[in-house]
């Protein structure tokens, strides 16, 4: 058979397959677009399918931290309804927030963690524009923070983050002996100050010695609101707390306080000002009133009425569950840091066959949900904090811890 004459059978039936196949597709019945159905106004959480729960535990990030006091969640709707210049407010809020607490100068960063980047960052840099665009290279300027060994924890990677580098002591001799002209600051961990040999006063009295200054890292030690006045009063030259745990501020906003000089550098290393370490530790203008309300607010507290009323939360779990063999319950608050009542249960493993961190996933995977504080995996001790817990809720935990303990009774 002629070349052209195969030539021509191969185009024709190329031809007439692919007519087949457009054919084919026209008469495959396309689906209807059909528009997402809205969910605005609905239970969010259900439609997302996300799990709501109880808070008999503490105010962890991982756990959305605290519940906004309604005067912060006002000032944030008025916040949302105003207008005004960055720089002008958050200036009239760090001076009010100043005031209120006692302190020579304040700022609202974006949580604790980076009021630790933004600090150290102006202990490096000063308010030199220059030094302030190089971080995190820190060639030709101090980029030392001193440490203790019994404070070294997770968050320190926000000193890192600003591009300085830790070194580790853990007597007055050591910081005496690694002090020198490359060292920018010196951190405490208040939380620590029990298991350090270097206490909080002589700490910082080494600071204020060598000129160096200390920042004090007090996150978590509120309520009481206090406090903040109480650990400025220390003499320390910086001061970072979270503002949407003890202090009930929004989540993603804290405090930083202390010297004029050093805030006022933190500012500069801060948003919204460009090509800076902390340009992206953004603080909304809404967030700004909050933080400060939330000081406020905070300090009015009377935190021995507070304190009244957790002891009794407390007292009535642990009533609904005492008589149940081998249990012992007591109610405490701990010291130093955390100030705000808890339920200790401890039991007899042989008698109520469950260890703390096996009845802390039973209430976390039970319903409702209930998140606790429990120590180990072993050993029966297990907490709940008033912390969180509203009154409405307080029956539906002791109902659900006593379910879960009745269970596993010999």
């Amino acid at each position: 058979m002629p070349f052209r004459k195969i030539r021509q059978i191969k185009q024709f039936f190329v031809f007439y397959a692919s007519l087949f196949i457009l054919l084919c597709a026209a008469c495959v019945e396309k689906p209807a677009h059909r528009e997402m159905e809205s969910i605005i106004g609905k239970d969010y959480f259900e439609v997302l399918g996300v799990k709501s729960f109880i808070n008999a535990g503490l105010p962890y990030s991982t756990l959305s931290g605290s519940q906004m006091w309604p005067e912060v969640m006002d000032a944030m709707n008025y916040g949302m309804r105003h207008r005004a210049k960055y720089k002008e407010l958050h200036d009239a809020v760090g001076r009010r927030i100043a005031m209120l607490i006692g302190c020579e100068s304040a700022m609202v960063p974006a949580g604790a963690s980076s009021g630790i980047t933004l600090g150290t960052a102006a202990c490096m840099t000063g308010t030199d524009e220059e030094r302030i665009r190089q971080l995190p290279y820190t060639e030709g300027m101090k980029n030392e923070v001193i440490i203790q060994k019994a404070h070294r924890y997770t968050y320190e990677q926000a000193v890192r983050t600003a591009g300085a580098k830790l070194v580790e002591v853990e007597t007055s001799d050591d910081i005496k002996r690694v002090i020198g002209p490359r060292t920018a600051m010196m951190l405490f961990y208040y939380g620590r100050d029990p298991k350090g040999k270097i206490k909080v006063k002589e700490f910082i009295r080494l600071g204020k010695k060598y000129n160096v200054p200390v920042f004090l890292d007090g996150a978590t030690t509120v309520p009481p609101a206090e406090n903040l006045k109480k650990i400025m009063a220390l003499g320390c030259d910086l001061a970072c707390f979270s503002g949407g745990k003890g202090l009930q501020g929004p989540f993603s906003a804290g405090l930083l306080l202390g010297r004029k000089d050093l805030i006022e550098g933190a500012r500069l290393n801060s948003s919204p000002n460009d090509g800076t370490i902390g340009r992206g530790m953004k603080v909304s203008k809404e967030e700004l009133l909050a933080m400060m309300v939330a000081v406020e607010v905070s300090l009015r507290r009377d935190y021995d009425a507070d304190v009244k009323q957790g002891k009794a939360r407390m007292a009535q779990i642990g009533d609904h569950v005492k008589d149940l063999p081998g249990i012992q319950t007591e109610v405490f608050v701990p010291g130093h840091a955390d100030q705000m009542p808890r339920l200790r249960l401890l039991w007899d493993e042989k008698k109520i066959r469950i260890s703390p961190g096996d009845l802390k996933k039973c209430l976390r995977d039970g319903e409702p949900s209930i998140e606790v504080v429990s120590f180990g995996q072993s050993g029966g001790e297990f907490h709940i904090s008033s912390w969180m817990l509203r009154q409405d809720e307080v029956n539906i935990v002791a109902r659900r811890i006593r379910e879960v303990l009745e269970k596993v009774m010999e």
